[in-house]
């Protein structure tokens, strides 16, 4: 789940780097696509229960997008990821309690409160010292509910699936086709040269997103959803090194004591393990 972090952050940081977000995330879909169809010729069929959860998760992918743009538009991206990253772990402990049945012990929710903690640590240092973009904060509180009902729906799929890898294959397959089908809509004629200047970028971005996601499938087939949540969005970490590393946006030592935080917890979340 750590690898998974940091190579979610750096394709999010890569989206982010495209000035033109519809561009970055056709190239990033579509190559999702790509990737998906050459490993659905290798792998098995996720299994007949599994498909209402993937093509739900499809449809909440496209949603998720379309507010990860937005967000990444409106504001910087130290500021909307981490919001939109944050938000999910708290929810997912909830909806995992309602419909995946998982009660997290003492521990586990010790370390779940104490990683949200230091999560929303990170975010609110983005909002530090200004006045707040609210529909920029809005688009990033949208996109971290849409990752917890993403997050939620392909757990139980995956499990119902008897094949992390075809699940993860067929879903990038099925959701990659609808911004890249959007883009040469709206972009017509002049598809090919808008994207060709980003295309490596993009194409780099769709490998580390395809990677990233599959580890979160096989994660959440081993173990319960909320700390696999947790765990993933330890990537905010990275995030804000990439924010300021990169993007030429502070860190500053609240962030650090916020990542203290979410190192402590995600140290409780491994030891009740």
């Amino acid at each position: 789940m750590l690898v998974a972090a940091v190579t979610h952050a750096c394709w999010n940081a890569l989206a982010h780097r495209i000035p033109d977000k519809l561009v970055g995330f056709t190239l990033i879909s579509g190559g999702g696509l790509l990737i998906g169809a050459v490993l659905a010729a290798f792998t098995a069929v996720p299994a007949a229960g599994a498909w209402p959860y993937l093509c739900a998760s499809a449809a909440i992918h496209i949603v998720y997008y379309a507010l990860l743009m937005t967000s990444f538009r409106l504001g910087d991206f130290g500021q909307a990821y981490p919001i939109a990253r944050g938000t999910a772990p708290l929810v997912v402990t909830v909806l995992a309690a309602v419909f995946a049945h998982e009660v997290p012990d003492r521990w586990v929710a010790a370390g779940i409160a104490l990683s949200c903690a230091g999560l929303t640590g990170v975010a609110l240092w983005g909002l530090r010292g200004r006045r707040p973009n609210w529909a920029a904060v809005g688009a990033a509180l949208a996109t971290g509910l849409s990752i917890a009902a993403y997050t939620v729906v392909d757990g139980l799929g995956v499990r119902a699936s008897g094949t992390p890898l075809g699940y993860i294959a067929w879903l990038m397959a099925v959701q990659g086709l609808v911004i890249p089908a959007y883009a040469v809509h709206r972009l017509r004629p002049r598809t090919v040269a808008a994207l060709r200047p980003h295309a490596a970028l993009g194409l780099l971005g769709a490998v580390l997103s395809v990677t990233a996601y599959g580890l979160v499938l096989w994660a959440q087939t081993r173990a319960d959803l909320a700390p696999v949540s947790a765990l993933r969005e330890s990537s905010i970490l990275v995030g804000a090194a990439i924010g300021a590393l990169f993007f030429k946006e502070r860190f500053g030592a609240p962030r650090l004591a916020a990542a203290g935080l979410l190192v402590v917890g995600i140290g409780l979340m491994l030891h009740a393990g």
